[in-house]
């Protein structure tokens, strides 16, 4: 990258694969994530007959126990953090909700100062990002562990689309139409990225904004097509076994991501 001056490799002898891992407890759609892959945590969700749900699932690299139930069942709202320091933001019914969670227990942190659903997430539970969503298509909050405050908008408003990397260094694709968009943030600003091969939302994503993921989605069809990105542009790889939409994922990387839940899936 000749404006960075950084060295980007790709060891063309290694092939990426999605491999099953251990089944969630209680399957649903349209939960929250945070955490790696071997340190995964999903959250809330919908259920259809039951509506929203509360329930938490921690992950280990090999399988799914209870965690402490959200104060307030919702679904398609922000996730972010690790397992042991996550928050869920926002959600359905433009909730302004947010909560942390320390590896045992939910408690209530600062509220969005604009409620929404519907929208991306990333960073960490003291330095997180939400931005997108419905009502409030281009906004962006920023969450310091205590309180939100305003951040640049997005550059195209949308909604359905997924987050990676952190409040400083952080992406946003996919989403409502045309779902191929990328934008990436520098802790004030959102600037154009390179576009997704397959326009597609309630997608889910892994990583860093230099070393991005995006699986699953719809277009409308579920689909299965797993995107790596290098910070330029994205690449396909190998698709995930099952595919699926409105899922959740995690990972602190695009080498190590974990895909769980969903619509047309376990």
């Amino acid at each position: 990258n000749s404006t960075s001056a950084t060295i980007k490799y790709r060891d063309g002898a290694t092939s990426a694969a999605w491999a099953t891992g251990g089944n969630m407890g209680t399957a649903r759609r349209l939960l929250a994530g945070a955490g790696t892959q071997t340190v995964g945590l999903g959250f809330g969700g919908y259920i259809g007959g039951s509506g929203a749900q509360n329930l938490t699932e921690e992950y280990n690299g090999t399988a799914w126990t209870g965690g402490g139930s959200l104060a307030t069942a919702r679904y398609y709202m922000g996730g972010f953090g690790i397992q042991t320091a996550a928050a869920a933001a926002g959600g359905n019914g433009n909730s302004t909700a947010t909560e942390e969670y320390n590896g045992s227990s939910w408690t209530a942190g600062g509220a969005l100062g604009t409620g929404r659903g519907y929208m991306g997430a990333c960073g960490t539970q003291t330095a997180g990002l939400v931005f997108g969503g419905l009502p409030t298509q281009d906004a962006t909050e920023e969450y310091n562990g205590t309180a939100w405050t305003a951040g640049g908008n997005l550059n195209t408003g949308r909604y359905y689309s997924v987050g990676a990397g952190t409040q400083t260094a952080g992406l946003a694709f996919g989403g409502s139409s045309p779902g191929v968009l990328t934008e990436e943030y520098n802790g004030t600003a959102w600037t154009a990225g390179g576009n997704l091969g397959t326009g597609r939302y309630n997608l889910a994503g892994a990583g860093l904004q230099t070393a991005a993921l995006a699986f699953g989605g719809q277009t409308p069809s579920v689909t299965a097509a797993t995107e790596s990105y290098n910070g330029t542009s994205w690449t396909s790889t190998t698709s995930m076994s099952t595919a699926r939409g409105k899922l959740s994922g995690a990972g602190a990387t695009n080498t190590a991501a974990l895909a769980f839940g969903g619509d047309g899936g376990p």
